[in-house]
């Protein structure tokens, strides 16, 4: 990013050592801001990380649900193998659905192993058959076929995923959204903390103020030492909190298929770079915010 197409912004940063004499370099407000500002950018780190996290789950439960249904088959037993051959035959002449096979008893097995542990018989248990289905891309009338089925194999029950799939992409994209607001949210209670750390700041040079302005200083030089001190802390801070939340998110475990959400809290491949926004972005919010309340100040001051 090139801060020359920004005139004020380079105008204020260009370097001016006696005018920095104006702000104080050390003491409490000095250190106030630069916490502040690394606070805010190592949170704004795990939020952005929330946000790219939400989206990539949302896609993954879209995708792993999205061209897929299931037919679920409940009857005696002497009657489940001739539904379950009713049912994939009326699979292979309905349009749309690209192929259809029975689970075997095995997979149907590691399908409930996380709910009734690995020693499970199904033997004994009034499993249901299940009836695997991928479609094709124009995807199967869901309403026409549940009728056939109600009439060729009164127990079979189809389920396309669609009340699964809907709430689970919707609050991901809920989740997306949060991480977005914290980091608006952040940005403004940066802007509100800056902003009160240069008011602070001015009021305490009062006098130093009133002297260069009796010896001819500007009221636009005086606020641009401010603006140039308070950002460049700022940006100081803000580099040092990126560093630190970058090197938290990265600590956090990698992504696993049993793992659930929190193992992919983290950046992928080119998304490590997002993160790097947040120092200029801080940079230039302490900027506006400085650069505001310094004028402002100053005509109070008048």
């Amino acid at each position: 990013m090139s801060w020359a197409r920004f005139p004020p912004f380079a105008a204020a940063m260009a370097g001016d050592r006696q005018a920095d004499r104006v702000v104080p370099p050390t003491g409490i407000i000095a250190r106030l801001t630069g916490f502040t500002a690394a606070a805010m950018a190592f949170l704004g780190v795990f939020a952005l990380a929330l946000s790219l996290a939400s989206g990539r789950l949302a896609e993954r439960w879209s995708s792993a649900l999205a061209n897929s249904a299931t037919i679920r088959i409940s009857s005696p037993a002497g009657q489940m193998e001739t539904q379950t051959r009713a049912v994939l035959r009326i699979l292979k002449t309905t349009p749309g659905v690209a192929s259809a096979r029975a689970l075997t008893r095995e997979e149907e097995r590691k399908l409930l192993t996380p709910w009734f542990g690995p020693g499970l018989s199904l033997d004994n248990l009034p499993i249901p058959q299940l009836i695997d289905i991928r479609e094709t891309g124009a995807g199967f009338d869901a309403e026409g076929l549940r009728q056939r089925l109600a009439a060729e194999a009164p127990g079979a029950l189809l389920d396309d995923h669609s009340r699964w799939r809907r709430p689970l992409a919707l609050a991901a994209d809920r989740l997306r959204l949060l991480g977005l607001i914290s980091i608006l949210l952040l940005a403004g209670a940066m802007a509100a903390m800056i902003t009160l750390a240069a008011n602070a700041a001015l009021a305490a040079n009062a006098q130093v103020i009133r002297v260069l302005r009796l010896v001819g200083a500007r009221d636009s030089y005086i606020a641009r030492a401010f603006v140039r001190r308070f950002t460049a802390r700022t940006l100081g801070g803000a580099v040092a909190g990126t560093g630190l939340g970058m090197l938290a998110v990265a600590l956090m475990p990698a992504a696993q298929p049993d793992g659930g959400f929190l193992t992919g809290l983290g950046f992928a491949g080119i998304r490590w770079l997002w993160p790097l926004a947040i120092p200029p972005l801080t940079a230039l919010v302490a900027f506006a915010a400085t650069r505001f309340a310094a004028f402002r100040t100053l005509k109070g001051l008048s």
